[in-house]
């Protein structure tokens, strides 16, 4: 069974890194599978590196509507069995109608977010009458569409997933601490996301004098980059936070900045499922979460980590200091998560679930 899986994403960022663990485990297996990319991006560099098949192409952007007879004529060459689609928006759009417009294999598109929906025509077209199965990556985003009219048995589901070790720091708590320069004795937050409204870190700042009240010498870090950061830079100097919160920018040692907090906070107003989530469960740091999209998936509530409601800083600082009051509670809460994610949310389960889509695709006949 050859697959071959398009991801036009230029970042690396959680779906791009989705797809290089699939393509990874699929090789691994004996499974023939290519990857289409656009040229020059993380992705076609990290492939190149790891010895996958690759398909590099010039991608102009979501309404790059020459891409599709790019991808065309690659999918009459390859001849795959099952075409996965794992971009969003504009790319999987013209993807899909790349893949049907070749005629070659069964079509499956993945959807990440659980931005809302619309019904009507074009929503049948992008997730029913174009691909033969849509992926979700949480149970949110399955009802996400199935509220606009997509068929539940049109959907199936299967988490994201980490390679967990990644997050498994070597470095001791002092070490990871003196790398960032921060105190050793003081509490540690970390928002790891891209510095975009949806992710709130407003939310967390409009929190922080209650925290500081009580923790004076709290510190924030925000690891990511985005079109917010002047806005919370402002924010921030508004409040005279400047040595409380630090912008790191972005990392490639996300294990290293865990080891060296006490909770991740990520109280983001939609979203679909969070990879930082799973990031920080691995290194044994429970999560602070808005209840949103799939997180309730991965951050359990008194489990992994404490939920609240989105867009509420008054109960994002209840939850974050109940867990700074009770070391024994972080540590339960961090040791469970850490279990959960290597049981359950492994490279190798998404690995399984996305190749049990596609043989129940090519045995039905669908």
């Amino acid at each position: 069974m050859k697959t071959l899986h398009v991801e036009m994403g230029r970042h690396r960022l959680g779906g791009t890194m989705q797809v290089y663990y699939l393509m990874r485990g699929l090789l691994a297996r004996g499974e023939p599978a290519v990857l289409v990319c656009p040229e020059g991006s993380v992705l076609h560099q990290m492939a190149v590196e790891a010895g996958m098949p690759v398909r590099a192409v010039r991608f102009g952007g979501d309404a790059d509507l020459r891409f599709v007879p790019r991808l065309m004529r690659i999918l009459r060459e390859e001849r795959p069995d099952v075409v996965h689609l794992h971009s969003r928006r504009g790319a999987d759009t013209l993807g899909l109608l790349a893949a049907r417009l070749a005629g070659v294999g069964k079509v499956v598109v993945s959807r990440r977010v659980d931005d809302p929906v619309p019904p009507g025509w074009l929503t049948r077209l992008r997730y029913v009458r174009l691909p033969h199965r849509v992926v979700t990556v949480s149970k949110g985003i399955a009802r996400v569409l199935e509220a606009a009219g997509v068929p539940a048995a049109h959907i199936r589901q299967v988490y994201s997933a980490i390679d967990f070790r990644t997050y498994q720091s070597s470095l001791d708590r002092a070490q990871a601490r003196a790398r960032l320069d921060l105190p050793p004795d003081v509490p540690v937050l970390v928002v790891i996301a891209q510095l975009i409204p949806r992710k709130g870190h407003r939310f967390l700042l409009q929190a922080l004098p209650a925290i500081l009240a009580r923790y004076p010498g709290t510190r924030v870090l925000f690891a990511g980059e985005g079109e917010s950061e002047a806005e919370l830079r402002a924010q921030v100097s508004a409040g005279g936070w400047g040595e409380a919160v630090r912008f790191l920018g972005y990392r490639n040692d996300i294990g290293d900045v865990l080891r060296a907090c006490d909770l991740l906070v990520h109280p983001a107003t939609m979203e679909g499922f969070a990879n930082v989530a799973m990031q920080a469960m691995a290194a044994g740091i429970p999560v602070v979460s808005s209840a949103v999209g799939g997180m309730p998936e991965s951050v359990r509530d008194g489990v992994t980590g404490l939920l609240v409601p989105p867009q509420d800083p008054a109960a994002l600082a209840a939850a974050v200091l109940r867990l700074l009051d009770d070391p024994a509670l972080r540590q339960r809460l961090g040791q469970q998560g850490k279990a959960i994610v290597e049981r359950e949310f492994n490279t190798d389960a998404m690995v399984e679930g996305n190749l049990a889509v596609y043989r129940e695709l090519l045995e039905s006949g669908a």
